[in-house]
């Protein structure tokens, strides 16, 4: 009689599509992180005119802008670098394993966040 086993890792067919999934999500993640810079150096090249004008309410909103902008783009930067990560643990078949816990992570919750290191009972342990 054989027993049922639990799945330690995800197999090969598994680990290829989140692969493919997290490459598409790094594409995606890259082309709005080169909006995002291409807005930051728009904003410093027109920057130096308000100053001249001496407006400073405008100057204030600007730099403003310019601060969120920055945010998003560290933000995205963030990102892609956990992305690549995600990457590095499918090649070293250890993507999807509960760093906390050890256990397989769902599917889902792979497939809603491909970053992820950690399952949900885990995450919500941290909290």
């Amino acid at each position: 009689m054989q027993q049922e086993t639990t799945k330690t890792r995800y197999n090969d067919t598994e680990l290829n599509e989140f692969r493919i999934l997290i490459k598409e999500k790094i594409g995606i993640a890259r082309e709005e992180l080169q909006e995002l810079v291409g807005s930051l150096s728009a904003s410093n090249s027109n920057g130096d005119d308000a100053a001249i004008a001496g407006k400073t309410l405008e100057d204030g909103s600007a730099t403003f802008e310019k601060e969120q902008t920055n945010q998003l783009a560290a933000r995205q930067k963030k990102f892609i670098e956990q992305l690549e990560a995600a990457l590095t643990r499918i090649e070293n078949r250890t993507y999807g394993i509960c760093r906390s816990t050890g256990k397989l992570i769902p599917k889902e919750r792979l497939f809603a966040v491909p970053h992820t290191t950690q399952s949900m009972e885990a995450k919500l342990k941290q909290a």
